[in-house]
């Protein structure tokens, strides 16, 4: 049985230089102590040492020998966050263009131990798609890895739709990735606040949500979408996100409803999949498996930011059947047309 990591991060020299060179956010630069921290806002701060970027660069045999002391198969890589979308467009397109390249190279150095999701600059949309089905046809990548704003949009807001209808297209799922949130007030205490503990996650389900209103799968009924850390809270909301559907008092008002062909619950089990990156509570990923099935469960180890031991040994912990675990080891990944 292979093990299929969906959610491990790189970076490109090319994009810590440009972090480290940007004059706005988001920007790499030395606190007063001398630490090295990515600053996504003035407000939001994360730590960002160098050997951590040392592991961000390393998409060759540092990278493989450290996926085989884990029992990592294969790993689909994307470029971290907050990516290429805070960019300028023109800057954010060059910068995601040379990171796939960058990418499609380890890829065609490493066959069957890398696979990969494009980067794209999703505010010039037309260019965005382009670089998608380039990435996809000429370079072999699996997917779009994007992140949950773009400075001051959502993914679900009209004028991104034909990158999503670029995707289904292609038949390419979409792994949309916390940054910190646009929303100001995420930022009052800082990353603790704005970062993993809550706002990445929380922005995250606010744009599947915004996503499955829009009536985007509706118009485009094939895409995919990928959510980490076991859906970002949104298995334990599944029965409350029809609330305006299943109660007599608020269907019977029109007005109130958004024209969906289906209950919004319908399209979270059938157009989303979830990774076990990052999220180690036993509730969560029961939560997860009673609400939307094995099926829709994929590896996901978040590295380097989490230790791949840590993923498989809680999982090992859970005691799943065989059948279990060839699906969210292998299966589910084949499913996805990533893992053939």
């Amino acid at each position: 049985m292979n093990k299929m990591d969906f959610e491990t991060h790189f970076g490109t020299q090319e994009w810590v230089d440009t972090l480290a060179g940007n004059p706005g956010y988001p920007r790499l630069e030395r606190s007063p102590e001398g630490s090295l921290r990515l600053c996504y806002r003035a407000d939001a701060q994360e730590p960002f040492p160098e050997a951590l970027i040392e592991k961000l660069l390393d998409i060759g045999e540092g990278r493989i020998a450290a996926m085989d002391s884990f029992g990592i198969d294969v790993a689909v890589l994307s470029l971290v966050a907050p990516g290429a979308e805070h960019f300028e467009p023109a800057l954010g397109t060059e910068v995601a263009r040379k990171a796939n390249d960058a990418l499609a190279d380890a890829m065609g150095r490493h066959p069957g131990r890398f696979r990969g999701y494009a980067a794209l600059a999703p505010r010039d949309p037309e260019a965005a798609a382009k670089e998608l089905e380039r990435a996809v046809r000429e370079l072999g990548m699996q997917g779009w890895k994007t992140h949950c704003n773009y400075v001051d949009s959502y993914l679900d807001e009209r004028q991104y739709r034909p990158i999503l209808a670029k995707a289904e297209e292609l038949g390419v799922p979409v792994y949309l990735h916390p940054t910190v949130p646009r929303i100001a007030e995420f930022g009052t205490y800082g990353i603790a606040l704005s970062g993993p503990p809550f706002g990445f996650g929380a922005e995250t389900a606010l744009v599947a949500m915004r996503l499955i209103m829009s009536g985007v799968f509706d118009e485009l009924p094939g895409l995919k979408v990928v959510l980490g850390h076991y859906g970002e809270g949104l298995p334990f909301l599944l029965h409350r996100m029809d609330w305006l559907h299943d109660r007599p008092h608020a269907k019977a008002d029109r007005g109130a409803l958004v024209p969906l062909a289906k209950k919004p619950s319908r399209y979270l089990r059938e157009n989303f999949m979830v990774s076990t990156s990052g999220n180690y509570l036993e509730a969560a990923f029961r939560c997860t498996r009673d609400a939307l099935g094995i099926e829709s469960i994929v590896l996901g180890t978040d590295y380097p930011f989490d230790d791949p031991r840590e993923c498989l040994a809680f999982l090992e912990g859970l005691r799943l059947t065989g059948e279990e675990q060839h699906a969210v080891f292998e299966d589910n990944a084949a499913r996805l047309g990533v893992f053939a």
